[in-house]
């Protein structure tokens, strides 16, 4: 089986591949997330999650041990995203959180994760996306508030983890449920057939 460097520090995103039997050299991106003007929601994942697959293949080609190595690593990168009316990332502070989930109250919105997958040092790469509908309940905004003063809401893009405390306020969804949790676990493992020999 090849080895992987997972392009994340994501709790989730670790315990989600190690559940399904890989065991990933962890080493997070930490690119600059500017996005290029008039990005949409899936152009948007799609762009960070290449960018950040890059920047750690420069980075892990540069190490003694990528000379070493017996094979390529595949390295995994995904950006995720929270799409209605605009798209919506990690809320900056309580303020911003407020106003992204009063905005998907009551109502539909998406959940875009873009994934790059590239073998270092070879010219392999492959970029995909999934999409997720996600239907929220009504909630006060007194519940919001309690919420947003604990710590969950602020390294989830649209300010909530589907496997949190927020879990109460989702009606259902209509797609993969681990997209929503930060990888399209199904989809990856296809994608992964392409780097076989």
């Amino acid at each position: 089986m090849k080895n992987f460097i997972l392009a994340s520090g994501s709790p989730r995103r670790i315990e989600m591949m190690k559940a399904h039997g890989y065991d990933p050299i962890v080493m997070p991106s930490d690119i600059d997330e500017t996005l290029p003007l008039h990005c949409g929601m899936t152009e948007t994942v799609a762009f960070l999650a290449l960018k950040k697959a890059q920047d750690v293949e420069a980075r892990w080609l540069a190490l003694p041990e990528a000379a070493e190595a017996e094979s390529a690593p595949i390295i995994l990168a995904a950006d995720t995203v929270v799409y209605k009316n605009e798209i919506m990332g990690k809320p900056v502070d309580k303020e911003d959180g407020l106003r992204m989930l009063k905005a998907l109250r009551n109502d539909v919105h998406y959940v875009v994760t873009g994934v790059a997958m590239v073998e270092a040092g070879k010219q392999k790469t492959k970029v995909f996306y999934d999409i997720t509908k996600v239907f929220f309940t009504d909630y006060t905004d007194q519940e919001l508030e309690e919420y947003l003063d604990t710590d969950e809401a602020y390294d989830k893009a649209g300010g909530y983890a589907i496997q949190g405390h927020f879990a109460k306020y989702i009606d259902h969804i209509e797609g993969d449920y681990h997209n929503v949790v930060g990888f399209p676990w199904d989809r990856i493992e296809k994608e992964l057939k392409y780097f076989e020999p």
